[in-house]
């Protein structure tokens, strides 16, 4: 009797999501480190972050007109630098979401087969019990009118 297959797939997913944080890390210092890598993936996507979140939090405020300072070079590729990290991290835990969704669909669509495949045999076994049920009801009532047919023994 099985009691339960290993979740191998959930403890793989958790590895890959576990070593997703270091490498979200590397690639930060990496990032911070090459200029082509600051200037043309960090800092854009920091300086519009920091855009909207200003933005945002002076219509919060109440100042309607007022203009905002982009970040200074350091700061900025600091930010870009952390929300490349995050952005990588997120992707890793929805790739894995999607695995284990395609995974557990899959897993439905294999039990829904099996049941299907069950059902059909069954109603080919019931098919087969009923033809043979009323070929022997026919060789019953054969055999009932071949016994009424043989005359009473006279006295």
């Amino acid at each position: 009797m099985v009691v339960g297959a290993f979740p191998i797939a959930k403890l793989l997913y958790l590895g890959v999501k576990q070593m997703g944080k270091p490498l979200a890390n590397r690639i930060k210092a990496g990032a911070v480190r090459s200029e082509f890598f600051k200037t043309y993936i960090c800092l854009p996507p920091a300086q519009f972050y920091h855009w909207i979140e200003m933005r945002t939090k002076m219509r919060i405020m109440g100042f309607r007109g007022s203009t905002i300072k982009p970040l200074n070079e350091d700061a900025a590729a600091e930010l870009g630098a952390e929300l490349l990290g995050e952005a990588i991290i997120f992707l890793i835990g929805g790739g894995c979401m999607v695995l284990e969704y395609s995974r557990q669909a899959a897993n439905s669509r294999r039990k829904e087969d099996e049941l299907t495949e069950t059902i059909i045999s069954l109603q080919t076994q019931l098919a087969e019990l009923q033809l043979t049920t009323e070929t022997l009801d026919a060789r019953l009532r054969e055999h009932n009118r071949l016994l009424l047919a043989i005359p009473a023994p006279s006295k």
